[in-house]
C-alpha cells in the first residue's frame, strides 16, 4: 500500500517514519528542503513536487496532508484536486475547523474524490507510542484507509476510530483539545497554589511523581509535568505566555452555538488569553506542558520582551 505525506513538520515527518516502519510505502513532500533532507536521511522516499508525488502513487492515490489549518490547507487541497481522478482520496490530518472539512468533503465528493478528516493526537511522542486518530469519512473511504490507520495507531485495534461522517473527525478532535485546555489549566493552578505555600517547602517534582501512581488525577499530562519538574522546578527561563492553537476557541464557540454550558473549557481559554498580560508560575507550567506533549515552541523571557 502507498500514500503521499504532504507536510513534513514535526508531526508529518514522524508519521511518515512510523508508516515506513510498519511496511507502508510513503512518498514525502514539503516545500522546505531541510524537512525533505531530514526524511531522506532516514532512507525514505521523497519527491521534488506534487506532480512527482502523484506519479509515484498507485490507484487509489492517497494524499495525506499534515499542514497548518486555514488558508494553507485550503490552497493545497484546491491545487491537488484537479490532478486527481475519481476514487482517489485526500486526508486532512491537521487541526482544521470541522465546518471547513464538511465543506471540503462535499466539494471533493461532487468530483468523485474521497475525503477523510483525521483528528490526530499524540504530538512528538506519536512516533514511538502511536497516534490517537479520530476520523470522519464514508464507510468506503474508512475501509480503504484502515491498514494505514492501524499502523499509525498504538495498536491495530486501539487508538483509532471511524467516529462518523466527514467532519466528525475534526469535530471530535476539537472537543478533545478543549478538554485538554481544562485539564492543563487545573494542573497548573493546583501546582501554583502548592508553590505559593513556602512554609511547607513542598517538592513539586516529588508530588507530581507521587500522583502518577494510584491517584485519580493520574494522566499522561501529569506524567509529562512530572518529567518537566524533575529537571527544573523554577521554570525561570520560560516566559509565562501560552498561545492557543484555535481549537479551544472553536470548542467554546460550539458551546455557545449549542447553548451548552462549558465554563471550565471557556475559562481555560480565557486564562490563555490572560497569559499575555500576567506574570505567573502557572503559565510557565502550561507552556512547558505544551512543549512536552506537542513539541510546541516555548517563548523565552527574552522573546517575551
Amino acid at each position: 500500500m502507498k500514500l503521499a505525506m504532504i507536510g513534513l513538520g514535526k508531526m508529518g515527518s514522524n508519521m511518515m517514519r512510523r508508516l515506513h516502519r510498519g511496511g507502508i510505502e510513503v512518498i514525502g513532500y514539503d516545500q522546505s528542503a531541510v524537512a525533505v533532507d531530514a526524511v531522506n536521511h532516514d532512507g525514505m522516499i521523497t519527491a521534488s513536487s506534487i506532480d512527482e508525488v502523484l506519479v509515484k502513487l498507485e490507484f487509489p492515490r492517497i494524499v495525506w496532508l499534515m499542514l497548518p489549518s486555514g488558508e494553507i490547507t485550503e490552497h493545497q487541497i484546491r491545487a491537488i484536486a484537479p490532478k486527481l481522478n475519481k476514487g482517489d482520496i485526500i486526508v486532512d490530518g491537521g487541526n482544521s475547523n470541522y465546518h471547513d472539512s464538511q465543506r471540503r468533503g462535499k466539494w471533493l465528493g461532487d468530483q468523485g474524490i474521497g475525503f477523510m478528516d483525521a483528528g490526530t493526537s499524540g504530538g512528538v511522542w506519536g512516533l514511538e507510542n502511536g497516534y490517537c486518530l479520530m476520523v470522519g469519512a464514508s464507510d468506503e473511504v474508512a475501509n480503504i484507509m484502515r491498514p494505514i490507520l492501524q499502523v499509525l495507531a498504538p495498536a491495530a485495534d486501539q487508538g483509532w476510530a471511524h467516529v462518523g461522517p466527514v467532519g466528525a473527525g475534526h469535530f471530535t478532535k476539537m472537543i478533545h483539545n478543549g478538554i485538554e485546555y481544562g485539564m492543563m489549566q487545573s494542573l497548573a493552578e493546583g501546582l501554583e497554589l502548592m508553590r505559593g505555600k513556602p512554609e511547607f517547602a513542598i517538592d513539586l517534582a516529588q508530588v507530581t511523581e507521587l500522583w502518577r501512581h494510584g491517584s485519580v488525577v493520574r494522566s499522561w499530562l501529569l506524567d509529562l509535568t512530572a518529567a518537566t519538574l524533575r529537571h527544573d522546578q523554577s521554570l525561570v527561563n520560560i516566559a509565562p505566555y501560552v498561545p492557543d492553537s484555535g481549537e479551544g476557541r472553536w470548542t467554546v464557540v460550539e458551546s455557545i452555538d449549542q447553548g451548552v454550558a462549558a465554563p471550565v473549557l471557556s475559562l481555560a481559554l480565557q486564562m490563555r488569553f490572560n497569559s499575555q498580560n500576567k506574570e505567573g508560575y502557572g503559565y510557565r507550567l502550561l507552556s512547558a506542558m505544551r512543549n512536552a506533549f506537542g513539541g510546541h515552541d516555548m517563548k523565552s523571557l527574552e522573546q517575551k520582551k
